[in-house]
């Protein structure tokens, strides 16, 4: 298990989003799994893919990683587009799991893809503001709120790894450098 598929998710908007950050965290994340052995692979979903390309990608990967900033709670509509192409019209990850002769088989338990996937997250909202009853989200944790896209990958039959996030990228004084030592320590955890 060492192929790794990077998914770049991020929409480029004039301004607020032109993708330095993200690009900072694909190119540590890249190095660092080349460094330790693991073969990459890379799309930029807003740059245009092959959706039979993408397909093999993910019967390739063992791991992906899906890198986006957090645009109105979710991922950009560019990467919504990628995972209903690629996953509807691409190879077919799955059927929907349930089975007449076994119950046991539940709905979404039929994925085909054996991997392992980690989200990657830039985001403009405070840390603080997840695990707390009396935060913007209710309570949820920063996996929690982001159920969505882990259901996407767990149909899919991936399982889940740590996920990262960077927060206040807006507020001023971010300090990448620490920011992107924290996230070569998730790297660790997840892929060594």
């Amino acid at each position: 298990m060492k192929n790794v598929l990077i998914l770049n998710g991020h929409q480029y908007y004039d301004v607020v989003a032109k993708g330095e950050l993200t690009n900072n965290y694909i190119n540590t994340a890249t190095k660092f799994l080349e460094d330790k052995g693991f073969t990459v692979k890379t799309t930029h979903m807003e740059k245009g893919y092959d959706i039979k390309e993408e397909s093999e990608k993910l019967v390739w990967a063992d791991y992906v990683i899906f890198q986006y900033p957090v645009y109105w709670m979710s991922m950009p509509w560019i990467a919504k587009k990628y995972f209903d192409e690629v996953l509807t019209q691409g190879v077919h990850y799955s059927g929907d799991g349930r089975s007449r002769e076994d119950s046991s088989k539940t709905y979404g338990s039929g994925g085909l893809l054996k991997g392992k996937y980690m989200l990657s997250l830039t985001y403009n909202c405070p840390e603080s503001e997840f695990d707390n009853e009396k935060g913007f989200f209710d309570g949820l944790s920063l996996d929690d709120s982001h159920v969505a896209v882990h259901k996407i990958f767990q149909f899919c039959g991936m399982q889940a790894l740590e996920s990262y996030a960077v927060h206040d990228i807006f507020k001023g004084d971010l300090d990448l450098e620490k920011e992107l030592t924290k996230f070569e320590k998730t790297l660790t955890k997840n892929f060594l």
